[in-house]
């Protein structure tokens, strides 16, 4: 098929774009490449599949150096002029939307950056497969949506009408978004809500990136919550799995005929925080030094997939160990950081 991943110069939408390339796919990657954290593992991703990332420029294609079958251009999800040309000329059967502003605490300083991205670029989006049909378009939402429910493990059936933080409610604003254009125009549309997704090439923002850093660098690390926290940590490899093998299964028709549908893809084990730290730890043979510190405006204390409806749909669900996720997290985390 031909697959256009958006965000494919980040940390999920890098893999899934190697996956999609082993899979003999023809694929088309962009992204804007904002400089939210270090621009340079962005181009960096881009360069271990065959991007010449010294010849990037604004709405320019590059063929990879290493797979002729992938193609990446520099655009924004705002940019609706040049997203639907993009659209037009290339004709895409499958689309897979990883573009977002990320990070929930970010969203406390900079709001404005969720609305643009989430939001409008979004919509942007969906106008484009609305005008150019596609066969099937995936779109990630989060574990944020589901805000502190108390029941477990989340389920897609659950109200997620209480979002604890503006990421949340974008998230959640895409999901509703997404139903409408299923309905009125006729696209297929899957959300994917990922768990705390890690892995090589993560985001340094994130809690395993955090950690080694500072653990490698003797420097102390921040526990919020005073470690009492679980997440349903969820190697990156899964989520590409899953996103591979639903991109061949767009959803029927529901009673209203709608062919719309939403699933979580997590690991569906939740891990103590204070753990994750350990199984860090072990990998490093180093204990780190804790700043035991508050929870923090718009985190949840658990996250916990229920993951049925996914299972039943493509005979999947993520596996990975803590262990040897960690593990090979560790292993590129120093090699990457060692050059």
């Amino acid at each position: 098929m031909k697959i256009l991943v958006s965000g494919a110069a980040g940390f999920i939408g890098f893999h899934t774009v190697i996956k999609l390339i082993k899979e003999d796919h023809q694929v088309v990657g962009f992204d804007n490449l904002n400089d939210y954290y270090d621009v340079s593992l962005k181009l960096d991703r881009l360069k271990e599949i065959g991007i010449a990332t010294e010849r990037l420029s604004y709405n320019n294609f590059l063929t990879s150096e290493k797979h002729q079958s992938y193609k990446f251009i520099k655009l924004d999800l705002t940019d609706k002029k040049a997203l639907n040309q993009l659209f037009k000329n290339e004709k895409f059967d499958v689309v897979i939307n990883l573009a977002a502003q990320a990070g929930v605490r970010y969203s406390l300083i900079n709001p404005d950056a969720y609305i643009q991205s989430n939001i409008n670029g979004f919509l942007n989006l969906l106008e484009a497969c609305r005008h150019n049909p596609v066969k099937h378009l995936i779109y990630a939402s989060s574990s944020s949506v589901y805000g502190s429910n108390k029941k477990t493990p989340f389920s897609v059936d659950d109200n997620v009408d209480h979002p604890v933080s503006l990421y949340a409610a974008t998230k959640k604003s895409n999901e509703l978004m997404a139903h409408t254009y299923s309905h009125l125009y006729k696209i297929p549309v899957t959300g994917l809500r990922f768990f705390t997704v890690y892995g090589p090439w993560g985001r340094p923002d994130m809690a395993p990136s955090l950690f080694a850093d500072a653990i490698l660098n003797d420097k102390p690390i921040n526990v919020f919550n005073n470690g009492d926290m679980e997440r349903d940590f969820t190697y990156v490899d899964d989520i590409v799995e899953g996103i591979s093998r639903l991109s061949a299964k767009p959803p029927i028709a529901n009673e209203n005929g709608v062919t719309y549908a939403l699933h979580n893809i997590g690991n569906s084990a939740p891990v103590r925080l204070m753990d994750f730290i350990s199984c860090i730890e072990k990998e490093l043979n180093t204990t780190a030094k804790k700043n035991f510190m508050p929870m923090q405006p718009g985190d949840v204390k658990q996250t916990y997939a229920n993951v049925s409806s996914l299972s039943d749909l493509i005979n999947y669900k993520p596996s990975t160990t803590l262990k040897e996720g960690v593990g090979k997290f560790i292993e590129w985390f120093k090699g990457y950081h060692k050059s």
